[in-house]
């Protein structure tokens, strides 16, 4: 498994959490979903960094 795919399955866990926390706390402004949410976008950048180097070698 290449580090795209271990990202991408972080990302899935990640989201799939983000669902569940949203559901559990009753919308997205609560500060433990607002947090998940940018746990996510952390993973979603490191994924796009993975991809961009991969295309420039």
């Amino acid at each position: 498994m290449n580090d795209q795919e271990i990202i991408q399955k972080r990302i899935e866990g990640a989201r799939n959490k983000l669902y569940l926390m949203e559901r559990q706390h009753g919308g997205l402004s609560h500060p433990n979903v607002i947090r998940q949410s940018m746990r996510l976008d952390e993973l979603i950048n490191q994924y796009n960094k993975a991809v961009h180097s991969d295309n420039e070698n």
